[in-house]
Parts: structure tokens; C-alpha cells; sequence
């Protein structure tokens, strides 16, 4: 059996125990490496890198740069809601997405959504769960960017405050509305409220 982007990713890491190592070298010898056994391109070598950290097997420095590190090496089981925590999540929320209104009872299949996500250290309590149905979890799963977005909008109008800028403090203030409007990255406090 051919090995998989993360065992090249580990492949890799161990063979430089205890170096802070950038991604992109590392991305650049797995993906020639699983080229020449498999004969096609791997994706998302990178968040193979990531799930590795997020299970305890590498150890992130700082943005992009991960270190292997043999003595401090930990399986981190990235937890699930407890189920009775789940259905208290599901209750609360009338068994029905937060976000479109859908649920069991329209035949869409629900999840309990973590509202800080769990590799950011979001928590299994009722407090940091929502439902969502797997439309919307798939979305938030996929545009994280809208949390950057969001955080990039704030600096807007925090400058555009400073500068008494009108037009741009009203612009930002309809975004932060939108993402109100949608459910989106409600854990991010608006600045303007």
C-alpha cells in the first residue's frame, strides 16, 4: 500500500527532529515524493500538516513553521460533543438549523456545529454549540475566510473612525449587520455595539 500525504509529512518531520521547519519545503518533498510513488499530485498537503499538529503529533511554532519533537509527542483526541450534550445543543434549537430554519422535520440531516472551533479552543459545552444543518456546516467548514474578512472589516472601521469618516463607518456597519443577519462569525464581537 502506497503511504499517505501524512505519513510523508511525518517521513519528513522525523527525519529533522527538533528543527522548526516552514511548510512550504515540507510541501514541496511530499509532493514530490507522493508523485514519484503514486504517480499523481497530492492535495492539501498542508492541512495534512495542520491536522498533525491539531492530533498532537507536531508542534506549531508560529504561523507556517511546525516542529517534530519526539519527547513531546501526544495523541490529542479532537473530541466530539458528548451525546448529551448534543441533543441538549439540538433542544435548545428546536432540532432546527440556526441559520436557514431547516430541520429533521424537512427531511435535512443536523449537526452540533462547535461556534469556536475545537482547533481554536472552542469547548464541548452547550454554551459553544449550535445547530446547523450539513449545508451550512459544510459552508462554515469550507470560508473560514469570512472570520478573516470579518477581522479585516473591524480594522476598517476602526480607522475609519479615527478619521471620522462617515461613508466608511456606515459601509462597515452594514457588513457587520450581514454577518449579523447570517449567523456568521457571531464570536467575533462587533466593534460598533
Amino acid at each position: 500500500m502506497a503511504k499517505s500525504i501524512s505519513d510523508l509529512v511525518m517521513e519528513y518531520f522525523m527525519a529533522h527532529p527538533k528543527q522548526d521547519l516552514p511548510h512550504g519545503p515540507v510541501v514541496d518533498w511530499v509532493e514530490e515524493q507522493y508523485l514519484r510513488l503514486t504517480g499523481k499530485k497530492p492535495r492539501d498537503t498542508w492541512r495534512a500538516i495542520r491536522k498533525l499538529y491539531q492530533e498532537g503529533k507536531l508542534i506549531k511554532v508560529k504561523k507556517g513553521i511546525y516542529r517534530y519533537d519526539p519527547t513531546h509527542v501526544h495523541e490529542q483526541e479532537l473530541f466530539d460533543f458528548p451525546e448529551e450534550i448534543k441533543e441538549a445543543i439540538f433542544k435548545r434549537d428546536n432540532y432546527r438549523c440556526v441559520v436557514c430554519g431547516l430541520g429533521k422535520k424537512d427531511g435535512v440531516e443536523i449537526c452540533a456545529d462547535h461556534i469556536i472551533p475545537k482547533d481554536k479552543g472552542g469547548t464541548n459545552t452547550i454554551e459553544n454549540g449550535q445547530t446547523l444543518c450539513m449545508q451550512h456546516n459544510l459552508i462554515k467548514k469550507n470560508y473560514s475566510q469570512t472570520e478573516a474578512g470579518k477581522r479585516y472589516f473591524i480594522k476598517m472601521y476602526e480607522i475609519a473612525i479615527r478619521n471620522n469618516d462617515k461613508k466608511m463607518i456606515k459601509f462597515c456597519e452594514e457588513i457587520f449587520d450581514i454577518y449579523n443577519h447570517h449567523k456568521i462569525n457571531s464570536h467575533i464581537p462587533r466593534p460598533d455595539k
